[in-house]
């Protein structure tokens, strides 16, 4: 038997797959488009939310800060993932795994204070600074 019969006969079940999903995609397709609700009503077609009509610009600026907390959110969740899974093989990894995951503990704890003194975590009003402002403008 040539090589090419061996390869076909494994691919089969793949095309098969591949053409069921497709028709069962443009099915789909057609059946929302045949049964769904063909409607033109004054609001059909504006913007909705809450019931409350839009003012203004969908475009907010925010601040720097937001994201800056944003990405600080991110790297301590992925830290979270690296410390269950060394939760996980714990008893594996040994003695090298357990001071491994303390060395990468105590960098998180360091990096946690510097962003910390650093005032990256300080996020909306500083109440020290407002109640200066608030003083000075009182007299």
């Amino acid at each position: 038997m040539p090589e090419t019969d061996i390869h076909s006969n494994q691919l089969w079940p793949l095309l098969l797959y591949a053409g069921v999903v497709l028709f069962l995609i443009v099915a789909i397709l057609f059946l929302s488009y045949i049964l769904g609700q063909h409607h033109h009503d004054r609001a059909t077609n504006k913007p909705y939310e809450g019931g409350i009509e839009q003012t203004g610009s969908a475009r907010l600026r925010f601040s720097a800060q937001f994201y800056l907390v944003a990405m600080l959110f991110v790297i301590f969740d992925v830290e979270a993932v690296f410390i269950i899974l060394w939760a996980l093989g714990f008893y594996e990894l040994g003695w090298y795994g357990y001071i491994g995951a303390a060395i990468f503990i105590a960098q998180l704890v360091v990096v946690l204070i510097y962003e910390w003194g650093i005032g990256a975590l300080d996020i909306g009003i500083n109440a020290k600074k407002l109640l200066k402002r608030y003083r000075e403008l009182t007299g």
